[in-house]
C-alpha cells in the first residue's frame, strides 16, 4: 500500500493575497481518531511516531484543555450539530433505541449536521470514515439517517462503531453496501485514500469540508505485523518509566503546569495499581505486543494524515486549507487487565478511561492548523483555554462565514462557541460546561469541576486550577459549592433530555428496550 513520505508541513504554504483569500471560502478538514489518549501524539508527549500530526501542530496550535463527550457516537453527535448528545437523541449509544427523545440512538433529522449546514452556504461536503450515529437496527439498508441524507454529498466509510479493520461491516460507499475487499485491506489505510480521492475529485474553485473519522486506534488491536515489529523496542521498558517520560515532556511542551507531580491511581485498579515489575514474564510481553500495535494502528493513522496533507499540496490549494484534529474520547479500560494499563500510559497525566467524564475520559488533545502560515498566530504554541466538542461546528462556521440556514431548520441558538478567537490570540468567554454518560456526571464552571462515577456514587467536587488530576474530593470542604454546582447539572439534565438517568447494565438495556419498543428501523415520522 503506498503512503506519503513525511514533508514538514511549512514547506510550499505561502500566503495567499487577500482577494483571493476572499474570493474563496477556505476548505475545511475536520479529522477525528477514536479511542486515543491524551499523550498519545508525539506532540502531547508519546514516543509514538506522528510526525505529520506534529508537524501541524508545530505549525498552529494545540490545546491542552480541550473536552468532549467521554464516548465515542455522543462525541460524534455532538461535532456533527454543535450540541450536547442528548439533546439530538444521541445520549447513549446506537446499539438501541429508547424510544426516549434523548436516547433515539441516531442524530433527530429536526437539528443540521455540520454538512447539511456547510452545504447551504455553498460547499461541497465528504466523508470518509466511522460514522456511528445511526441505530444498529437500521444497518441492513438507508432508512434516513446515514451520510448522504445528513448533508454529506459522498460517503466511504462503515456506519457501526467497532469490529475488524480487515472486513469492517456494515461498509458503505454512499449508500451502497461495499462486500468485496482486496486481500491486502486495511481499513485505516482505506479511510486515507478514500479521503484523497475526494480531494482530487472536488473543483478547485468550490470549497470542500472534509470529515475524516478514523476507526484506530479503538479495539481490535489490528496492524500489520512489520508496522508492529518495528514499534516494540520502545516498550520493553515498560509503563512506569514511559509514563514518567511522557510527563515530563508533557511539562516541557507546556501541555500541564510545571509544578506538578504525575500521580498514581490506585483506586482506578481496586486500590492498588500493579508496578512493571509486579507483572508476570508472560504479563510484560503481552503488554509490549499490545502496544507495539497499539502505536502501529496511530502511526498508520499518521501516515494518512500526511497523505491528506500532501494532497491538498499537490493540488495547489494548501494555502486555503484548514486541518482540525482531535480524538472522540479518552483510552479505554475495555481491554481488559493489561489493556487497563495501556490505557493508564495514554491518558497520562489524567485519571480514568472512557465512558466516565472523569479528565481521562473526556480529555482529548486538539490541534487547529491554518495552511495559510500568516494565519497561525500562535505558531507552534499551546493554548490552555477551555473549549469542547460542541464548539467545533461554530469554529467551522466561522471559518466558512457560513450563516444557520434557519429557512430549513429550527434550533439555531447553538451552545457552542467559535474558538477562533483562541486561536488568534484572543480570550473566550467563560461559560460552564456539563457532561453525563451512563450516569456518570459532570459540571465544568470556573475552576470547579463536580463529577461522579455513576448513578449510585457520590459527587465529587474539584478545585481544577490546583488539582488538574482529580485527586482531592473537596465537596465536605465545600458543601454550598457542592449544592450549587449540583444544581446547575439538575437544570441541564431536566432542560436537555438528559433524565431519566438510566442504570442498567449494557446488555440489560438493550434488552428492555428492544422488548419494550420492537420498532428498531429509527424511520422518523
Amino acid at each position: 500500500m503506498n503512503r506519503t513520505l513525511f514533508v514538514p508541513f511549512m514547506l510550499g504554504t505561502a500566503a495567499l493575497p487577500l482577494s483571493a483569500q476572499k474570493a474563496t471560502p477556505p476548505n475545511i478538514v475536520l479529522i477525528m481518531c477514536d479511542d486515543m489518549g491524551f499523550s498519545d501524539l508525539g506532540c502531547y508527549g508519546s514516543e509514538i511516531q506522528t510526525p505529520h500530526l506534529d508537524s501541524l501542530a508545530d505549525a498552529g496550535v494545540r490545546f491542552s484543555q480541550f473536552k468532549n463527550t467521554g464516548r465515542s457516537c455522543p462525541s460524534r453527535a455532538s461535532l456533527l450539530t454543535g450540541r450536547y448528545q442528548h439533546e439530538v437523541g444521541m445520549g447513549w449509544m446506537t446499539a438501541v433505541d429508547e424510544h426516549r427523545p434523548g436516547y433515539r440512538g441516531q442524530i433527530s433529522k429536526t437539528y443540521p449536521t455540520i454538512a447539511e449546514i456547510l452545504k447551504a452556504n455553498g460547499y461541497d461536503t465528504y466523508m470518509s470514515g466511522k460514522w456511528h450515529v445511526t441505530v444498529d437496527g437500521a444497518f441492513d439498508g438507508p432508512n434516513g439517517s446515514y451520510p448522504t441524507q445528513r448533508g454529506f454529498d459522498r460517503y466511504y466509510g462503515c456506519l457501526s462503531g467497532g469490529g475488524s479493520y480487515y472486513e469492517p461491516t456494515p461498509l458503505y460507499n454512499d449508500l451502497t453496501p461495499v462486500t468485496d475487499l482486496p486481500d491486502d485491506y486495511y481499513y485505516t489505510t482505506a479511510i486515507s485514500d478514500s479521503a484523497v480521492s475526494f480531494i482530487r475529485q472536488q473543483p478547485t474553485d468550490a470549497p470542500m469540508f472534509l470529515y475524516v473519522a478514523y476507526y484506530a486506534p479503538h479495539l481490535p488491536l489490528q496492524a500489520p505485523a512489520d508496522r508492529v515489529e518495528k514499534c516494540k523496542a520502545r516498550y520493553r521498558v515498560g509503563y512506569d518509566v514511559l509514563r514518567k517520560q511522557r510527563f515530563e515532556k508533557q511539562k516541557a511542551l507546556g501541555l500541564v503546569p510545571a509544578e506538578m507531580e504525575l500521580p498514581v491511581y490506585n483506586r482506578e485498579f481496586g486500590g492498588k495499581r500493579p508496578a512493571w515489575e509486579e507483572l508476570t514474564d508472560s504479563q510484560r510481553e503481552q503488554w509490549i505486543q499490545d502496544m507495539a500495535t497499539y502505536a502501529a494502528m496511530i502511526e498508520i493513522m499518521d501516515d494518512g494524515v500526511g497523505q491528506i496533507v500532501e494532497a491538498f499540496r499537490e493540488k495547489g490549494n494548501l494555502e486555503n486549507t484548514v486541518f482540525l484534529f482531535l480524538s472522540d474520547n479518552g483510552a479505554t479500560l475495555e481491554g481488559g487487565y493489561l489493556g487497563q494499563l495501556m490505557a493508564d500510559l495514554s491518558n497520562t497525566p489524567y485519571r480514568s478511561y472512557k465512558k466516565w467524564v472523569y479528565q481521562g475520559g473526556t480529555s482529548t488533545p486538539f490541534i487547529m492548523t491554518f495552511g495559510n502560515t500568516g494565519k497561525n498566530v500562535l505558531k507552534g504554541q499551546v493554548c490552555k483555554q477551555v473549549a469542547h466538542i460542541i464548539d467545533l461546528l461554530p469554529t467551522c462556521m466561522d471559518l466558512a462565514s457560513a450563516s444557520y440556514p434557519s429557512d430549513r431548520f429550527e434550533h439555531a441558538d447553538l451552545p457552542g462557541t467559535s474558538l477562533l478567537p483562541a486561536v488568534r490570540g484572543g480570550a473566550l468567554q467563560n461559560r460552564t460546561l456539563f457532561f453525563e454518560h451512563q450516569s456518570s456526571c459532570a459540571v465544568i464552571a470556573d475552576n470547579w469541576k463536580l463529577v461522579r462515577n455513576d448513578l449510585n456514587s457520590p459527587w465529587e467536587l474539584i478545585n481544577l486550577s490546583t488539582d488538574p488530576f482529580e485527586t482531592k474530593d473537596l465537596s465536605t470542604r465545600y458543601p454550598e459549592k457542592t449544592r450549587e454546582l449540583e444544581q446547575m447539572w439538575d437544570h441541564w439534565a431536566k432542560t436537555h433530555r438528559v433524565l431519566p438517568l438510566e442504570n442498567k447494565s449494557w446488555t440489560e438495556r438493550i434488552n428492555y428496550y428492544k422488548e419494550l419498543n420492537p420498532d428498531q428501523s429509527g424511520r422518523e415520522e
